[in-house]
């Protein structure tokens, strides 16, 4: 029989163990998770360059997000998933719609609308400081070395983008849909962090694309010609962006968010630049300069800055 300190004692050592093993999960999630995240991720902005020039945003997107349907929908018959309650349905949708018809709409339709992608990227690539202040004020701790790590990413991101800055084409409304990207993409990270962080992601995917599908579908009747010129360039876009983006990005993103904390899992979002940078250098054959150099670096000690453990 054991005594009550020594119950008390291999109680701690049990806690002190899961709390361990959460962590190991948490650190393996970054470290493997994270960089095939941020490396399929980063081809969206590929995918645009590809795909911008042959329909309009919305129109895209409602082909985006009904071609996830397509997919998912036999899939699941098969898979049978788990299905939340209404209220969590809710919830998901709701943080579905922030990422996806908020975010991508803003991006998409600020860049056709002239908004030069340099400009954009640095704009929207606002959101871990913007994640992290929103999170600090709901009860989720942001230390003193996560905060130096957050500016040391922002200040690497801007050293990338700083030869490809240009004012030529901005306006007001693409301004306008740059910030309304950055905060969609933000809120609803917290949102779903706050909400609904633990969900089967068969389920959770079907229910986000399948509201996403019907706002985007609402925008593209209402604001958009829906015309479509079916070049390989378009098709090639389209279906990486239904299985790679949607689909596979997005999935490691919840698998993330669910496993880390918000602030360290959007942090990862500050490489997204200079992958992108060397994306374009390896296929448009762009000129990758020793900023993109000194930027990566600096960007690389700030995401370690934010995401390593104690």
């Amino acid at each position: 029989m054991l005594s009550l300190g020594a119950q008390e004692r291999r109680l701690t050592r049990t806690e002190s163990y899961s709390q361990y093993k959460v962590w190991q999960v948490q650190k393996l999630s970054i470290i493997w998770v994270g960089p095939l995240f941020v490396l399929v991720w980063s081809t969206g902005f590929i995918v645009a360059k590809y795909g911008m020039p042959y329909t309009d945003p919305m129109t895209f997107l409602t082909m985006r997000f009904v071609g996830v349907l397509v997919i998912m929908l036999p899939l699941c018959v098969w898979w049978r998933p788990t299905w939340p309650s209404w209220r969590d349905t809710s919830h998901i949708a709701i943080a579905g719609l922030l990422m996806h018809v908020g975010y991508l709409g803003g991006v998409w339709s600020a860049i056709k609308l002239g908004m030069p992608a340099g400009l954009t990227a640095l704009i929207v690539g606002l959101q871990p400081v913007l994640t992290a202040f929103l999170a600090a004020r709901l009860a989720e701790k942001v230390s003193a070395r996560q905060w130096a790590g957050l500016v040391f990413g922002f200040g690497g991101v801007a050293i990338v983008l700083a030869d490809k800055l240009g004012f030529d084409g901005v306006t007001f409304w693409g301004v306008v849909l740059c910030f309304i990207a950055l905060i969609s993409f933000t809120t609803g990270t917290i949102y779903q962090k706050r909400f609904c962080p633990m969900f089967d992601l068969r389920a959770g995917t079907m229910i986000q694309y399948a509201a996403s599908a019907a706002v985007a579908a609402a925008m593209m009747v209402t604001l958009e010609p829906m015309s479509v010129q079916w070049t390989n360039e378009m098709i090639g876009a389209l279906v990486w962006s239904v299985v790679f983006l949607s689909i596979g990005a997005m999935s490691l993103w919840f698998v993330l968010l669910r496993q880390g904390a918000a602030t360290r899992v959007s942090s990862l979002i500050y490489l997204t630049p200079p992958t992108v940078a060397i994306m374009a250098w390896i296929l448009f054959d762009e000129a990758l300069s020793l900023w993109v150099a000194l930027g990566t670096l600096v960007t690389v000690i700030g995401v370690w800055l934010v995401t390593r453990s104690k």
